[in-house]
C-alpha cells in the first residue's frame, strides 16, 4: 500500500488468507473498509489486473490509489474486449465529496453487432487526457471512461462513461465533454454491416 492508504492502514504491508481460486476483485473485497471513498486500482506482481484475474499463494498485490496529488479528480480510462460494467464505473467515481454522479452508455442499435477496432497505444493516452481536462474544467470529484473493442453485440454498450461531482451542472457537463471530444478525438474506428462508418478527422 502507498500513500494515503498506507497511511491509513498503518503499515505498507498486510498478509490476506483467500480461499482456492480467489480473484483480485475478492482481495479488493476484503480490503474494502480500508478503500472506503478511495478509487483504487489493483496490480498482481507489478502488473496491472482487472478484478477477475485469478490469484496464487505468494502473489504481491499492490492496491494504487491515483497518482495525481493536488485537489485534481481521480481518472480512470480502458479499452477492453469485455463486456462494460457500469456499476464497476460507478464505484470508481464515488467520493465522500461528491453530491451528483452522471453516467452515459453508448449501445449498439438496429444491428446484430458492430465491430471496434482502435489504436491502443495512442487511444489510452487520448482518453486520458480528454478525462483529465474534463476533471480540471468542471472541478469533477473522479471520471473513468472506458470503451469496448472488438464485435460488441445489438444492446450492449461500446462506451461507458461516470462521473462524480459536487453538483448536478459540473457532473452532466463533464459528462457530455468527455463522450463528445471521445467521439471527435480518440483513434477508434467502428464497422457497420461489412463497411467502416465515416468519422471526423481529428484535429492534431
Amino acid at each position: 500500500m502507498f500513500a494515503g492508504l498506507r497511511e491509513r492502514a498503518g503499515t505498507g504491508q498486510l498478509e490476506l488468507e483467500l480461499p482456492e481460486g480467489a480473484v483480485v476483485g475478492d482481495a479488493l473485497e476484503r480490503m474494502s473498509a480500508l478503500t472506503e471513498g478511495v478509487p483504487v486500482v489493483m496490480a498482481v506482481n507489478h502488473e496491472y489486473a482487472d478484478s477477475d484475474a485469478p490469484l496464487r499463494g505468494g502473489d504481491e498485490v499492490a492496491l494504487i490509489p491515483p497518482v495525481s496529488g493536488g485537489s485534481v479528480g481521480a481518472l480512470h480510462v480502458r479499452l477492453t474486449v469485455e463486456p462494460l460494467v457500469l456499476e464497476a464505473l460507478v464505484k470508481v467515481v464515488r467520493d465522500p465529496r461528491a453530491g451528483a454522479v452522471v453516467t452515459f452508455t453508448g449501445v449498439t442499435r438496429e444491428v446484430p453487432e458492430l465491430e471496434y477496432e482502435a489504436y491502443a497505444e495512442m487511444a489510452e493516452p487520448q482518453m486520458a487526457d480528454i478525462v483529465r481536462t474534463a476533471i480540471e474544467r468542471h472541478g469533477l470529484c473522479a471520471a473513468a471512461a472506458e470503451h469496448r473493442v472488438g464485435t460488441v453485440p445489438l444492446s450492449e454498450p461500446s462506451v461507458a462513461i461516470a462521473v462524480s461531482a459536487p453538483h448536478r451542472d459540473a457532473a452532466f457537463a463533464g459528462a457530455r465533454e468527455i463522450i463528445d471530444e471521445l467521439k471527435a478525438r480518440v483513434p477508434i474506428w467502428k464497422k457497420e454491416e461489412g463497411e467502416w462508418v465515416p468519422g471526423v478527422t481529428p484535429e492534431p
